[in-house]
């Protein structure tokens, strides 16, 4: 488990690095995004990459990695959208950086639990799978806002866009150079 939480920190830390640098380039632009336009960004980026396991040919050069990337930093942008009450002020980068390292923490105290009651099985898994998997989530996440958020015994969109984080970043563990 310590080696499962050494690699989550690694990938966290590559994720963080590119939040901040488009924080630099582009500040928080992202909070003009509706929660639903995030969806479908992540939609998009996983869609992507099941497109290339399928076909097994890429026509553009962003790797696969840089896709799962961009899910978890999505993934993190649509919690804090969704935490953000009407009407509220934008944040300064260095709070959205705080949110940011929040919600990861919260994911990865999310993951470590799982990963005692589940015994490391991702580890065994496909990368494949943790595309469909966040292809189901992103369906379910759909469903969730084409019902204005209420759901009777499910899970709310947050804690779909947790599982996406962790389904993402056990992707870029397993498809590390180092793990290979």
């Amino acid at each position: 488990m310590e080696k499962t939480s050494d690699q989550y920190d690694l990938a966290a830390e590559a994720c963080r690095e590119v939040f901040v640098k488009k924080m630099g380039d582009y500040g928080t632009a992202w909070q003009i995004l509706r929660p639903a336009s995030i969806t479908d960004q992540i939609f998009i980026k996983a869609r992507r990459i099941r497109n290339i396991e399928e076909k097994g040919v890429q026509m553009i050069g962003d790797d696969v990695r840089s896709e799962y990337t961009g899910i978890i930093n999505y993934a993190i942008m649509g919690i804090i959208q969704l935490n953000a009450t009407a009407g509220s002020r934008e944040l300064s980068p260095g709070e959205a950086l705080l949110q940011y390292n929040t919600i990861f923490t919260t994911a990865k105290n999310l993951m470590a639990a799982k990963n005692h009651d589940y015994g490391e099985a991702w580890r065994e898994m496909r990368t494949s799978s943790y595309t469909d998997l966040i292809l189901m989530k992103i369906r379910r996440i759909k469903q969730i806002e084409d019902n204005q958020g209420l759901t009777t015994v499910s899970e709310g969109i947050d804690a779909n866009y947790l599982d996406i984080i962790n389904y993402s970043v056990f992707a870029l563990i397993k498809t590390a150079p180092e793990s290979k």
